[in-house]
């Protein structure tokens, strides 16, 4: 893979399209990424001694295939997987 976590990357299809953000996160098992502030989805939390509950909203993970880097010292490039 071409990415590591803390990389500028640049979504290219989805709800989320156009938009840039770093890499929070990768799970190459299933080839997917958490990108900072894409994706973002509402999560219920029960309330429990320690947090107080509610509804928060957190990023959710976007596959690869999605993605391009835009990394300043390199050409945009669509990310792929390598077979």
């Amino acid at each position: 893979m071409l990415i590591k976590k803390g990389t500028q990357v640049k979504v290219i299809s989805g709800k989320d399209k156009g938009k840039t953000g770093e890499i929070l996160e990768i799970n190459r098992s299933l080839n997917k990424v958490k990108i900072k502030s894409i994706n973002m989805i509402k999560k219920h939390l029960k309330p429990t001694k320690e947090n107080k509950g509610g509804i928060i909203s957190k990023e959710n993970f976007i596959h690869m295939s999605n993605i391009k880097n835009i990394d300043t010292k390199k050409k945009e490039k669509k990310i792929g997987v390598k077979k």
